[in-house]
């Protein structure tokens, strides 16, 4: 079983994972045989996307990549919601991946009021798709300028912080490297028979990155101190 998942994890398709055996023992086993081994770490799924989280994140990256996948008989777009925090220690966290519909407004909410529902009661930033590129764009889309001045009231509060702050939210190497990973893990599958199947090859990838995750963000103390100073009312019970 370990070895099973072990080449799952890396992206194999369950008729290529089969074929090892045979090519290292002479024994085979079938593509149904290794879905169902698989298939075994479904509540251990389960149990991680249910488990209690902290009660604050001061930064929360959110993101979806999109696959194909079989249904019914025909090829539809399915997205995998990613939710990444970071802890008050300044740590990464995975703290969610759903399957779902097409990336929707009315599907974010529901991953919202999961994370509430598990535990979490205050986060200071969201980081997701907007701010990061847009100072570049302008050196190509003149246009921009007037964009920038229009919506002047949301952009203007993000320079009240520090770089140290700023370079956490809109850099957006995190999310990013995690994607690339999915992607690296998935490249072999064009189609997927079912959301299990994808949220198997990507819960395994998950646990792979985390184990790398060892180091916190740079300067967290300074960090963190600024944003109690910013947010004391609301950290302070959680510091």
């Amino acid at each position: 079983m370990c070895l099973a998942l072990s080449i799952y994890a890396r992206g194999l398709s369950t008729r290529d994972i089969g074929a090892k055996p045979k090519e290292l023992y002479g024994i085979h086993v079938s593509a149904e045989m290794v879905s169902r081994i698989t298939d075994r770490i479904l509540p251990e799924i389960k149990e991680w996307q249910s488990r209690p989280l902290e009660p604050v994140y001061p930064f929360v990256f959110m993101d979806a990549i999109h696959y194909k996948m079989r249904e019914d008989g025909r090829i539809v777009n399915r997205a995998a919601y990613v939710v990444l925090g970071v802890t008050l220690e300044g740590n990464k966290d995975i703290l969610s991946i759903t399957i779902g519909a097409n990336e929707s407004s009315k599907f974010w909410l529901g991953m919202l009021n999961d994370l509430k529902n598990r535990g979490v009661q205050d986060v200071l930033f969201f980081c997701v798709d907007g701010l990061p590129g847009f100072r570049e764009a302008i050196k190509k889309y003149p246009y921009a300028i007037s964009n920038w001045e229009s919506n002047w009231d949301v952009v203007n509060p993000f320079f009240q912080f520090s770089d140290d702050i700023r370079r956490i939210m809109y850099t957006t190497n995190i999310i990013e490297g995690l994607n690339r990973q999915f992607r690296k893990v998935t490249k072999t599958k064009s189609v997927f028979p079912n959301d299990a199947s994808l949220e198997k090859m990507l819960y395994l990838a998950s646990v792979n990155v985390m184990k790398k995750w060892k180091m916190r963000y740079r300067n967290w103390d300074l960090v963190l101190s600024q944003l109690n100073l910013l947010y004391e009312d609301r950290l302070r019970k959680y510091l």
